[in-house]
């Protein structure tokens, strides 16, 4: 994608970091950073008009290959199925996939994701290796589809290689379909030294973090090593995501997973840990001390039935949250939100959970995931604000769904009522990606995925 070229967007209405302004004019520079925000002006001639203008979140979840497996799974294969059996399903799926396939994959997630408002997003990537194991010339080859893919649509990329190095807590060696993920940490290392080389060739507000795959995969050393690799930059992991890996880990290490980890890591704003929807009222308040970011990926833990994260009381303790789309079976901005909100809902019997006195469910929804989704990328973003990235999305005013609603309840419409074809326009770092609802080069990347999906349906 080009650079963005200096503009200035004004918009009717527009959810500013001190909350709602009118006639808001916002003026980013060639780099993606926005300059100025004057509210109560008016527009000149060559603006670029929208009606309702956001801050656009961060995907900060995503493994973007399990997209095209998407709607595969939906069958009964034991009498008790589960996340585990998923993962099997998952495993055999994966052997068939080439780079040029996870090339073509990864466009078309990404396109998605702008279209759904997201600006950026968070890849933990952990396919590295062929089938046998053996990596490719370039160990960093899939890292590199994936900026590959970025430098084509244009999203904002945080990429995470994956250290995965075990079957389990045991450190039983990986099983045939875990076999393109591993890594002992100096190879590990070797990868990530190309995996910044690709991330160099995108734009500045492209970054790299770690990804320490969890406590199963990655041994106690191992952690140190990625934590230590890690420094400030982003520091993402999967943790009590499922029973069973909570029973695994407190009979290897004596305490439960996120128990363990805050006993022996200095855990702070840097980390990000995904799903944590097995946490005890003590894990969940403790959590929210950190600083960290949890990453909740809603839609994805209702499909494998992971369970429901504490999210009431993890706000009112002053938690930080985010949302990623995980295994894409479903990539939702508004939804990803709603079922957040609706399964608090469910558990709890009542109703507007996430709000406050002062702030709509929808208003605290939107706002926290924008602004822990840009802490988790380390990505200076989430708020429309002089010096930040111009990631925006804007509005369809004109909607149904959206006819005299105003200030909070354009945000509750948006996640409650409508969805995101209501999101018309998206700015990564000011590349203006989606007009109209549809994503620049959108045409080009359906047709491409088309054929990729025939080419994996035919080596099934």
């Amino acid at each position: 994608m080009p650079a963005a070229s200096e503009t200035i967007i004004f918009a009717s209405k527009a959810l500013l970091s001190d909350g709602w302004a009118n006639n808001v004019a916002v003026h980013f520079a060639k780099d993606g950073r926005i300059v100025s925000v004057m509210p109560d002006t008016f527009p000149e001639a060559d603006d670029k008009h929208v009606g309702v203008l956001l801050p656009a979140p961060v995907n900060l979840h995503s493994h973007a290959f399990q997209r095209a497996m998407a709607g595969m799974s939906e069958w009964r294969t034991s009498g008790f199925d589960s996340f585990w059996t998923w993962r099997q399903i998952m495993y055999r799926f994966l052997d068939i996939l080439a780079p040029e396939d996870i090339g073509s994959i990864t466009s078309y997630v990404q396109m998605e994701m702008l279209e759904a408002g997201f600006a950026a997003m968070s890849e933990f990537h952990y396919l590295h290796h062929q089938k046998s194991g053996e990596p490719y010339e370039n160990q960093a080859e899939l890292s590199g589809q994936i900026c590959s893919a970025a430098a084509e649509t244009g999203i904002g990329l945080t990429l995470l290689p994956v250290l995965y190095s075990y079957g389990g807590c045991d450190r039983r060696a990986l099983e045939a379909g875990q076999l393109r993920f591993g890594n002992d940490f100096d190879r590990f290392h070797r990868l990530y030294g190309g995996a910044a080389k690709f991330i160099k060739s995108l734009p500045e507000d492209s970054g790299l973090g770690v990804a320490p795959h969890s406590l199963r995969a990655v041994d106690d050393h191992g952690l140190a090593q990625m934590v230590e690799l890690a420094g400030s930059r982003p520091l993402h992991m999967h943790i009590a995501e499922q029973t069973a890996e909570v029973q695994e880990i407190l009979a290897a290490k004596g305490s439960r997973p996120v128990e363990w980890l805050l006993d022996h890591h200095s855990v702070g704003p840097n980390w990000c840990l995904i799903h944590c929807t097995q946490m005890t009222g003590k894990e969940t308040e403790a959590l929210a001390k950190t600083g960290a970011v949890a990453g909740l990926c809603p839609i994805t833990e209702a499909n494998l039935g992971d369970g429901i994260f504490s999210a009431v009381q993890y706000l009112t303790a002053g938690g930080r949250f985010g949302i990623g789309s995980d295994s894409n079976i479903r990539i939702s901005l508004s939804e990803e939100l709603r079922i957040l909100e609706y399964s608090q809902r469910l558990r709890d019997r009542m109703r507007a959970c996430a709000a406050t006195s002062d702030k709509s469910t929808g208003r605290v929804l939107f706002e926290s995931a924008t602004r822990g989704g840009a802490q988790a990328a380390g990505r200076h973003s989430g708020q429309i604000s002089v010096g930040f990235y111009a990631d925006l999305l804007s509005l369809d005013e004109n909607a149904i769904d959206l006819v005299g609603r105003e200030r909070d309840e354009i945000l509750d419409a948006f996640i409650f009522v409508g969805d995101d074809c209501l999101v018309k326009n998206v700015w990564s770092a000011g590349r203006h990606v989606v007009t109209h609802g549809k994503h620049v080069k959108g045409e080009a990347i359906r047709a491409n995925y088309r054929k990729t999906m025939a080419s994996l349906r035919a080596r099934m």
